[in-house]
């Protein structure tokens, strides 16, 4: 039992130790450069978040979805950028935030797949105001 209870602790240790260091590593944001970004919230052990790199993630930038909002990402587990309003915390990955000024105005949950995924992404823009065409 001791021998649980030490690798416990020693795990535990080292995680207080980096928690400092994963805390701040995202900083503060300037959303006044972008005001509408898109927020792809993943997990490297996501299977759907490699399938989204692999087959959206190379042309996502060049595509009219990706120059009115461009991407960023972010660790489901953190740390979030400063300044940002999310309805609820993304717990699926890949989850898909839309923001403007950093406050979420939609969401795509999941990986719908290489041939839906920016004809959904396109309506949850659209919903919110933003015409990824122009």
């Amino acid at each position: 039992m001791s021998h649980i209870l030490t690798r416990r602790r020693l795990m535990l240790t080292a995680a207080c130790a980096l928690l400092p260091l994963v805390a701040t590593a995202e900083g503060p944001r300037d959303w006044s450069a972008a005001p509408w970004q898109l927020m792809m919230v993943g997990s490297p052990a996501c299977h759907f978040c490699r399938a989204w790199e692999a087959e959206i993630g190379p042309g996502y930038a060049t595509s009219p979805a990706g120059r009115a909002a461009p991407l960023f990402h972010v660790d489901v587990d953190g740390p979030y950028p400063d300044g940002l309003a999310l309805a609820r915390r993304p717990w699926i990955t890949p989850t898909f935030v839309l923001l403007r000024d950093g406050s979420e105005v939609g969401r795509v949950e999941g990986y719908v797949g290489k041939r839906h995924f920016h004809p959904v992404l396109g309506q949850v823009m659209r919903d919110a105001g933003l015409d990824p065409g122009a």
